[in-house]
């Protein structure tokens, strides 16, 4: 039977249908509607649902076995504390908003760092391993001995808001210093902007490391900085085999890892093995692809909730 997972992102949003006997899942992506509230952006993920259940045999969506949904927002006790890039969806009930998109399809969710940590440690079979996700934010995620690594209350490992320079840019969070307000996709194509004097888009970004242009290789070497400073303090304080770095930009940055491994190697203290340094297995999708893992693990013990549903301390 197919199992869907779906990866909610700050600007974007991902569905991938596994369905059994079929070699390959089928997939749809879409953009959240521009300027949009928590509405507008429901009925395009509705859409989007009923888009890709149209592959799920002749039964639709009520053919569905389970939904695994990838969420970077924070939520406690259902329901939605904090999320910054979509400041609409705060405060409101997860569970009320998975039943208006998916009735009566049994529905687990989780952080999409979490997802993305534990879908690279089973395709990579590495049992400690932490997981970068650069995009619109920093998504993280930590498996330690085969086992996803939380705090006793649940949610993710917050490894985006590490504080890398207590003074430093502003983080959308309110704080400032954040490995996410340097590090990030959305961080660093505003650094080439203001250095270019122009908008700057991935597409320009790239061009622009291509051509050696120091608006693009500045801001690079800022960020590779700040993930190598936290791929170091992730191995002291964890002991991380291997950093698996993905999401939209991270996937698509050419020259990203090579300057991260070379500042790693620096920065790493004489006699210690600093963590490996890989791209991400699943690329842009390990949320994705944990999502589906989610529902075929989980989706069918549970009708309906995550993991990460605990009482706040």
């Amino acid at each position: 039977m197919p199992y869907l997972g779906i990866d909610i992102g700050g600007t974007k949003v991902a569905l991938l249908l596994e369905r059994s006997g079929s070699a390959r899942p089928a997939r749809f992506r879409f953009t959240w509607p521009r300027g949009g509230g928590a509405d507008d952006d429901l009925d395009a993920l509705a859409s989007a649902v009923s888009r890709i259940a149209a592959d799920a045999g002749p039964d639709g969506l009520a053919g569905i076995r389970a939904a695994g949904l990838a969420l970077p927002a924070t939520v406690r006790e259902g329901r939605i504390t904090t999320w910054p890039s979509r400041p609409s969806w705060t405060g409101l009930r997860l569970d009320a908003l998975l039943g208006r998109v998916l009735p009566e399809i049994p529905v687990v969710h989780e952080d999409d760092g979490n997802l993305a940590a534990l879908a690279e440690a089973a395709r990579t079979g590495v049992p400690d391993l932490a997981y970068l996700g650069l995009g619109t934010g920093v998504g993280g995620g930590i498996v330690l001995g085969g086992r996803l690594h939380t705090g006793p209350f649940g949610g993710a490992a917050e490894i985006g808001h590490l504080l890398i320079d207590p003074g430093g840019a502003a983080c959308v969070c309110g704080r400032t210093g954040c490995l996410q307000a340097v590090a990030s996709g959305t961080a660093t194509l505003a650094r080439a902007a203001a250095l270019r004097g122009t908008p700057v888009d991935a597409a320009a970004f790239r061009a622009g490391l291509a051509e050696g242009r120091p608006w693009a290789t500045g801001p690079l070497r800022q960020t590779a900085a700040a993930l190598a400073v936290a791929a170091v303090n992730l191995g002291e304080l964890l002991q991380c085999r291997e950093v698996r770095i993905g999401g939209g930009f991270g996937h698509g940055t050419p020259g990203l890892l090579g300057r991260v491994r070379a500042e790693v190697r620096r920065l790493t203290r004489p006699g210690v093995d600093p963590p490996a340094i890989r791209r991400a297995a699943h690329g842009a999708d390990a949320s994705l692809y944990g999502a589906v893992l989610l529902a075929r693990t989980e989706g069918t013990a549970k009708p309906a909730g995550s993991r990460a549903d605990r009482p706040s301390p």
